[in-house]
Order: C-alpha cells, then structure tokens, then sequence
C-alpha cells in the first residue's frame, strides 16, 4: 500500500507542464516556428501576387440640374431601390435575360446583402457634421443629412481589366433597373387607373344625366309659370341660395337663371366626364402598345426609349387642335423624358473607374499565421508522441 501510495505523486507529477517546460520547448523549437511563419508569409504573398483579386470604385453623382427637378435619388427612393434590384437581377437571371458574360454578375447582385456592402451612398452632412452644426435649424441639417450626393460602386475581378468591366456593369444594371422599376411603378398606376376610374366616371356620367333631366323639367316649368304669371318676373335684390327651400318665393326670372346655370353646369360636368374616358381610352391604347415591350426588356434606359417612341407616334395620329387629347400624352412625355434624364444625366460619373489590388496584409498574415500554428501543432504532437514512447518504454 504504501508503495502504491508513493508511486501516485511522482506519476502526477510527470504528466505536470510548467512554466520550465515551456520555455525549454520554446527554446528549443523558435527557430522551426520563425521559418515556418516566413515561409507562410511568403506563401501568403504569393498567393495574393498570383491569385489575389482587384477591387474596383465607381462613384457616380446624384445631380440636381435644370433639366431634373430635384435630385435623381433621394433616401426614400434609394431605399425602395436597394430592395427592389436584388429581385429584378435574380430575376433576369431566371429569365435568361442577364447579359451573357454578366450571369455570374447578376447572381452575386441578386443577394441584398451585395447591395448593402458594395454600394455606399454618400450624404450632405455625416453624422460628424451633424453634430459640429447641432446650433444650425434641425429642419436645415435633417434635410441635408438625408441629401444623396453621390453613391460609390465597388465590384472585384480576377484581373483589372475585369473588376473595372464588372463595376461598370453594376452601376449600368443600378441605372437602368432603377429607371425600369420607375417605369413599371407609372404603367402600374396608370392601369389602376383604367380599371377603377372607368367605372367610377360611368356611374357620375350616370347621375349627372339623370339630375339634368330634372333640371330640364324644372325650367320647363319655371318657363310655364312664367308665362302663366308675366306679372311676377320682377327682379329681386335679395340674395338667396336658389337651392334654398325658400328660393322658391323668388322672382320667376330669378329661379328661370339660377335653373338654367344648374342645367349649363351639368352639361359641362357631362363633357369633362365625356373627355376624361377619352383620355384614358388613350391610356389604354398606349398601354396595350407597351406592355409587351415591358416584359421582354428589363433595362429601364432602353426601355424608356422605346416608349417615348411609341407615345411620338400617338401624337402624331392625335389632332393638334385635341387639348385634351393632347394633354394626356404629354403628361407621358413629361414623365418618360423625367425618367430618362434622372437616371442618365441625373446620375452620372465624372471620372472613369479605378481598380487595385487589395488584401496584401491580410493574405500575408493569414499565410504567417496559418504556418506558425500548423507548425507549432506538429511540433506539440511530435512531443507528446515522443513522451508517449518513452513511458511506454519505461513500463516495459
């Protein structure tokens, strides 16, 4: 027993590590460790040199110009935009309607999350800004916190040449899905519009017709009695609502002109009603010309083209003396031409894209890193194997 007892401390003992063993090891094994992080480091370099990828900037500017009204995006309509393009781009690649050497393009846009870290708007006044003006009107610094100037694209590529196609490819796709989903937002009002307007300004065309039949009625008898009595048409000076209930006690004359004026009113409201389904039997024309360009060419800025084409060519089949015509497709024009210039004027670049190569230290220190502990793993096994082996000696 009390060998036993003897023995069980000095085993302990031997499976301890210490501070000591530490640091005989570390001495022992730093040069192994230091040549195995360089040559991970010089790995890590060469993979970056050979292997590494180019980052591309574009920034493109959200003008505000005479031919814009305001600026091309504002943080509303951006951010309706940042979660509308990613479903557009997956959509055309579903489709098969992404460009043919941009597929892979379009799958990575089609992430929301490539939205958020590849595009970075940049505001009037940062939140730095804000702050440093806090003495500045609260409605002057919250408009211009929210005030887009420019947004910056960024994209990669296995060469330059390829990160910089790639860039200008997604700020392309940002302007012209931009412009398409505008678009469509204005084709889908105005066939809203056909559908639930018609039968509203049917049943008013309705009733009005009615309501001037009794008009007629009124001053048919108005007249009747007048000729019945020439004696009352003395004019009177009082002023009476003619709908009043004592407007009846009115001069014949008095109520004869206040009917007739109810009877023009309603003749006028029936030709507005009348021009108004006019007007959107024009929509509907224009619509039907469209939609089908709509669902086969998903860039806005092409798109956008061809519809001003087309509303060029109802213009010209309307009469030039047809206001009312006329003024419908000019309401197109202003909106398509709106559309054009915001996404090709209103958001431009100034200056062509850059590209360089980043990552260095990171893949440098990754390799080092790597190295080291792989190395530092092996030489730690290497001596536990050692150990093992020597106990195992030791017990035979």
């Amino acid at each position: 027993m009390s060998d036993n007892a003897s023995a069980s401390p000095d085993l302990n003992s031997d499976h301890e590590i210490s501070l000591l063993d530490i640091v005989n090891f570390l001495q022992g094994a730093w040069k192994k460790l230091t040549i195995a992080a360089l040559v991970g480091a010089v790995l890590g370099l060469g993979n970056w040199f050979f292997l590494g990828s180019y980052h591309a900037e574009y920034v493109l500017l959200n003008n505000n110009n005479n031919n814009i009204p305001s600026y091309a995006l504002d943080l509303v309509s951006w951010k309706m935009l940042q979660k509308s393009l990613p479903n557009l781009a997956a959509q055309m690649v579903d489709e098969d309607k992404a460009p043919k050497d941009q597929e892979n393009l379009y799958r990575v846009m089609s992430s929301a999350d490539w939205w958020q870290k590849n595009i970075t708007p940049s505001y009037a006044l940062s939140k730095v800004d804000t702050k440093d003006l806090a003495g500045v009107s609260k409605e002057l610094t919250d408009s211009a916190s929210t005030t887009i100037l420019s947004l910056t694209v960024n994209a990669g590529g296995s060469t330059k040449e390829k990160s910089i196609e790639n860039v200008r490819a997604a700020a392309q796709f940002l302007r012209s899905g931009s412009a398409y989903l505008q678009l469509r937002s204005i084709l889908n009002g105005y066939e809203s519009e056909t559908v639930s307007t018609v039968a509203e300004i049917s049943k008013k065309i309705t009733s009005t017709e009615i309501n001037l039949g009794y008009q007629q009625i009124r001053v048919k008898n108005l007249e009747d009695l007048h000729k019945r009595f020439p004696g009352s048409s003395n004019a009177s000076q009082q002023v009476v609502d003619p709908k009043d209930s004592g407007a009846k006690y009115l001069p014949l004359t008095t109520q004869i002109i206040a009917a007739n004026s109810d009877i023009n009113q309603s003749k006028e409201d029936l030709i507005r009603l009348r021009d108004r389904l006019a007007q959107i039997e024009i929509i509907k024309n224009y619509l039907e010309a469209v939609n089908p360009l709509v669902e086969q060419n998903p860039n806005g800025l092409v798109l956008v083209s061809e519809l001003l084409h087309i509303e060029k060519g109802l213009q010209s089949k309307v009469g030039k003396d047809d206001a009312r015509q006329q003024e419908v497709l000019d309401q197109f024009h202003a909106q398509l031409s709106q559309i054009k210039a915001r996404f090709t004027i209103g958001l431009e670049a100034n200056m062509a894209p850059t590209s360089k190569k980043t990552g260095m230290i990171k893949a440098t220190a990754g390799g080092l890193a790597a190295a080291f502990f792989l190395m530092l793993l092996l030489l730690l096994g290497q001596r536990v194997w050692t150990h093992i082996k020597s106990g195992g000696v030791s017990n035979a």
